[in-house]
């Protein structure tokens, strides 16, 4: 294994360690939804209409994790990232529009500021724009195109585990944030994730213009 695979399986397990956050999340409420309880002003919500936050757990869950896998490149030149990339698609846009169908149909709990729905919705309309574009991309052959949005669309898609070290030193130094002040770390996750996702299409495009210039050469 090349020092680049290493680098790249790295990368895919850190991946798979941020999905924890959601997957643990994800799977203690499906067991408070399907145990009946304890209900509470913040949850009751989920138990009043369960079926969009299933199936945003249901797809969210698998889509962080393989799609983790899709950041190695020797599995990117194997059958398995076109197999795995067809299931991806699907459950990338069940999780979210299901995010944006939360946010339309829950009600605000008390002391929620209307902007948290207004953050959820551009980024889970932005989730799927980013997947559509992706995968319309692939189909004209736009290899380049394809990845970009697909990192893209991912890098929102794991805002769940990224919002966790947005919080973690606010409420350890200063306590429970406000709701102005939790939109914004909340926003923040996305943000970073979008942040990286671009650093690392720029480095890739930037990577595949000097093996072309040096093949060019050749």
């Amino acid at each position: 294994m090349t020092p680049s695979d290493r680098r790249a399986w790295l990368v895919a397990a850190l991946l798979v360690l941020l999905s924890a956050v959601p997957v643990i999340a994800g799977g203690a409420r499906l067991g408070e939804l399907a145990g009946g309880g304890p209900a509470t002003p913040e949850n009751s919500r989920f138990f009043a209409d369960p079926a969009p936050v299933v199936l945003h757990i249901a797809a969210a869950v698998p889509y962080c994790l393989l799609g983790a896998f899709q950041f190695v490149p020797g599995l990117r030149r194997r059958r398995w990232h076109r197999l795995a990339g067809r299931a991806l698609v699907p459950l990338g846009l069940v999780a979210a529009l299901t995010g944006v169908w939360m946010s339309l149909s829950y009600p605000l709990n008390e002391g929620e500021d209307v902007s948290l729905t207004a953050v959820r919705l551009v980024f889970g309309t932005g989730m799927a724009a980013a997947i559509l574009l992706g995968f319309a991309a692939v189909r004209r052959r736009d290899t380049a195109g394809h990845r970009a949005w697909m990192v893209r669309a991912y890098a929102i898609g794991q805002g769940a585990g990224t919002q966790v070290f947005t919080h973690l030193p606010w409420v350890l130094l200063l306590g429970q944030p406000g709701e102005a002040t939790r939109t914004g770390l909340m926003a923040a996750g996305w943000l970073i994730n979008l942040a990286v996702a671009e650093w690392a299409v720029r480095r890739s495009a930037a990577g595949a213009g000097v093996r072309a210039g040096g093949a060019g050469v050749r």
